[in-house]
């Protein structure tokens, strides 16, 4: 995990703009951020706060307080088109005396190395019918919406859960080219899973969509808060119901072969406010 000590100040009514105090200490982990990597900021000022928020690279950041360790903690995430390089990471917080407190400073970025891989599907994958395009433009115009959603409260908590104990047959971020033409990038992980298998929650969230898409198959959509979305595609069967509320490990569907799929399998992804991340990093991580 890397340390970096931010300089602090205060600005109140009445008093000069910028009162010095003891720096900050702040942490984030992984300590080596490469383009697609989750992360945790870990943030533990030197006067107590009512409040912290922030932004990097253009997201609002989110912080809860851990009383035990007296860190504020907030959830982060780095694009797969980030280049690598040092960004600013600024955060704003309320003092007990409700005095504002100003924090920033550079997190580096670095390079992460992708495959590419050739992949063939149905033609109509790549080149579907035109009494098929208002299907998927208004599928379109649905995940939109989906994926701008950005909830406030935090729900999933504790570390993430694979979905299945199923080995990974593509790894995140690969270059994919499908019947030689059309190219995209793997936004997720595939396991190997015959169809049938149960698939889990990978943490606590609402379901925002649970139905059956074009490109996706059967599929669903948890929010799990402050703009972090899991996803589960091509599933044989679906086993919870937009609105509800589901716990780390429910039991949520059953693994399939449905949309472009080239076989049975599962593919699970994660979205951080616009973002797809790598779900391995994700279930890596040693969250409170």
């Amino acid at each position: 995990m890397l340390a970096s000590t931010f300089v602090l100040g205060t600005q109140s009514e009445g008093k000069p703009p910028w009162a010095p105090v003891k720096p900050a200490v702040v942490r984030w982990a992984p300590a080596r951020l490469v383009n697609g990597s989750p992360f945790l900021f870990r943030v533990r000022p030197s006067v107590r706060l009512k409040s912290l928020t922030g932004t990097w690279l253009g997201h609002e950041l989110f912080f809860d307080y851990n009383p035990g360790k007296q860190t504020w903690v907030g959830f982060a995430g780095v694009s797969l088109e980030t280049k690598p390089g040092r960004y600013p990471l600024v955060l704003h917080g309320i003092s007990q005396q409700d005095a504002r407190v100003d924090m920033d400073s550079q997190v580096r970025v670095w390079a992460a190395k992708y495959p590419t891989i050739v992949l063939h599907v149905p033609e109509k994958f790549t080149a579907p019918a035109p009494e098929m395009r208002t299907r998927i433009d208004q599928e379109k115009e649905l995940k939109a919406k989906v994926f701008a959603v950005i909830s406030p409260e935090r729900e999933w908590a504790g570390r993430f859960l694979p979905a299945v104990s199923t080995s990974v047959s593509d790894p995140f971020g690969t270059r994919r080219t499908f019947n030689g033409a059309v190219k995209s990038v793997h936004g997720g992980l595939d396991y190997h899973a015959p169809v049938g298998t149960p698939l889990k929650a990978i943490n606590s969230g609402t379901v925002i969509l649970a139905r059956d898409l074009f490109f996706e198959g059967n599929c669903v959509v948890l929010d799990h808060g402050q703009g972090l979305l899991s996803l589960y595609m091509h599933l044989w069967k679906i086993k919870v119901h937009e609105g509800e509320h589901v716990e780390r490990g429910r039991e949520i569907g059953l693994s399939g072969a449905t949309g472009r799929a080239t076989g049975p399998h599962v593919h699970l992804a994660v979205r951080w406010q616009g973002v797809y991340l790598n779900p391995a990093e994700l279930l890596n991580l040693r969250v409170p």
